[in-house]
């Protein structure tokens, strides 16, 4: 299997014990990052932070890097990615930043080295709309938001 390579760069010299994003299973799709903290963060009940990751990327044109939600920590503490996926394009070079919501009724707290979202490295296509009078009909039509049902 042919490996894509990507730079990674350390924003600053500091974390150099927080590990690089990685794959935890040989079938793993997304990379754990981790957050990179001073000191411990908070997030209230209900509330929304920004995580600072000491990481930045450069990818190749025609790949995005997705930000996702780990489960388990959606599950179990009602922590998610708030815009998931986000996405990180090719020409962006600023640091990885992750966007988490608390869903739960409880407070929850980050530290430095904990991971906090997942990387999913993906292709994606460029695209030139060509605007039209018509388009073809389809079996599901403009049915849309459940018009499929529920079972």
């Amino acid at each position: 299997m042919a490996l894509l390579e990507v730079k990674i760069k350390r924003v600053s010299n500091d974390f150099l014990d927080v590990q690089l994003p990685s794959y935890k299973t040989e079938g793993s799709a997304g990379m754990d990052i981790c957050a990179t903290l001073i000191e411990d963060m908070l997030i209230p009940a209900g509330g929304i932070v920004l995580v600072p990751t000491n990481l930045s990327i450069e990818l190749p044109k025609g790949f995005e890097c997705q930000v996702r939600s780990r489960s388990g920590l959606a599950l179990k503490n009602g922590v998610f990615c708030l815009n998931s996926p986000g996405t990180i394009d090719s020409d962006y070079r600023g640091e990885i930043k992750v966007i988490l919501a608390n869903f739960s009724k409880e407070e929850f707290i980050i530290k430095s080295g904990e991971r906090i979202a997942q990387l999913v490295i993906a292709k994606h296509e460029f695209v030139q709309w060509k605007l039209a009078d018509e388009l073809e009909d389809s079996e599901r039509g403009t049915g849309g938001f459940g018009s499929t049902g529920i079972k």
